[in-house]
């Protein structure tokens, strides 16, 4: 997908008779002696210079011919003009709805480097639907904030839909950058097991990359997006062509068991749940049936059954734990997070066995 800048629109737009207007002043002659030689009628020749009528193209024939230039510098003129004068009527009509303004969470979405920040309010709102690739409000409400295009429902979509809908925009633009080969299930099935293995990296440099080609390989893209202040989604999963999925990643808890659970929970979805519903995942809404699924799924991917009730059934030192995290191939933060949601630990006990993470931002 080509992403276009969002045009700065002048306070002051001027009609192509401005210059007509300096051209009859060099050459000395008056709008009656002009009118005569366009053959047009004087008020026809004051109402061009004004810019009330279209300089048309049998207008900018007759101009080429009696003032020089050529057609096409006229008619550009005109195109000019008449963009202009249709983007200040339409600022002005943006103006009129900028409470998205107050719905967006237009400051995080400037910080993150999403948007640019204007002062007039009609440029602003312009620039949110054209980060939304969405020409109104009306079609931004339907498509990014009630849910109702895509998402399943609940009370946190709610509340915090503007802010989750413009996470997963986000992650849309990001993932039209991947190419992707399309969809193959098994190649992705591959993938999932090379992911589960370079969950033992500890640096993303060493896993992102990797993991973003191999799964592209098999037509999904994979993005890691920050999330705005106070959104609480921690994953999505959506079909964007019958060919090309999206796994997004928010980093929510900057931890390396959240992480990578929240990538097989996303990646369930795409293999278990069909390709019509998009999912997404926020803090303390995993209910239903699918997220039960892709909660199972997620588990017994990073740990199988047979491993975990070895591991419930033996010590549960820290040595204990970093030995079975080797054992099984997978790293020793994410048996904890997985210890700890089961009730074999408590939230704060061997949280220094996890890895953290933080965005660039963050950690410059």
């Amino acid at each position: 997908m080509t992403e276009f800048a969002q045009a700065r629109v002048p306070d002051w737009v001027s009609p192509p008779g401005e210059t007509i207007a300096d051209l009859l002043e060099e050459q000395g002659w008056a709008q009656r002696e002009f009118a005569q030689r366009m053959d047009y009628s004087p008020k026809h020749v004051n109402q061009l210079i004004k810019g009330k009528v279209p300089l048309t193209e049998e207008t900018a024939l007759r101009l080429e011919r009696v003032l020089g230039g050529n057609a096409r510098f006229w008619l550009e003129r005109e195109a000019q003009y008449r963009e202009a004068l249709t983007r200040q009527q339409e600022l002005k009509a943006l103006a009129t709805q900028a409470s998205l303004l107050q719905e967006l969470p237009v400051g995080e979405m400037v910080r993150l480097g999403w948007i640019r920040r204007f002062s007039n309010k009609g440029q602003q709102v312009a620039e949110c639907l054209a980060f939304f690739g969405v020409a109104s409000v009306d079609a931004w409400r339907e498509r990014y904030a009630t849910g109702a295009a895509a998402f399943r429902s609940s009370p946190t979509f709610e509340r915090k839909g503007p802010a989750v809908g413009a996470w997963f925009r986000q992650a849309e633009r990001l993932a039209a950058r991947i190419e992707c080969e399309p969809f193959d299930r098994k190649r992705f099935e591959a993938a999932l097991e090379h992911a589960r293995a370079l969950t033992s990296e500890s640096s993303p440099e060493a896993f992102v990359p990797p993991l973003v080609e191999q799964c592209g390989r098999a037509g999904v893209a994979v993005v890691f997006v920050e999330a705005p202040r106070g959104c609480p989604v921690s994953g999505a999963a959506r079909w964007l062509s019958p060919d090309k999925a999206l796994i997004a990643l928010s980093l929510r808890h900057k931890s390396n068991d959240h992480l990578w659970f929240s990538f097989f929970h996303e990646a369930a979805h795409l293999l278990l749940h069909g390709k019509r519903v998009a999912f997404l995942d926020m803090e303390g809404e995993l209910d239903g049936k699918e997220e039960r699924e892709a909660d199972t799924f997620a588990e017994n991917h990073l740990i199988p059954p047979a491993s975990w009730r070895e591991l419930t059934g033996s010590s549960l030192s820290p040595a204990a734990v970093v030995q079975f995290a080797r054992k099984i191939g997978i790293a020793p933060g994410i048996v904890v997070g997985r210890m700890q949601k089961e009730g074999l630990l408590q939230w704060h006990q061997m949280n220094d066995l996890k890895v953290r993470y933080a965005w660039e931002r963050e950690a410059g």
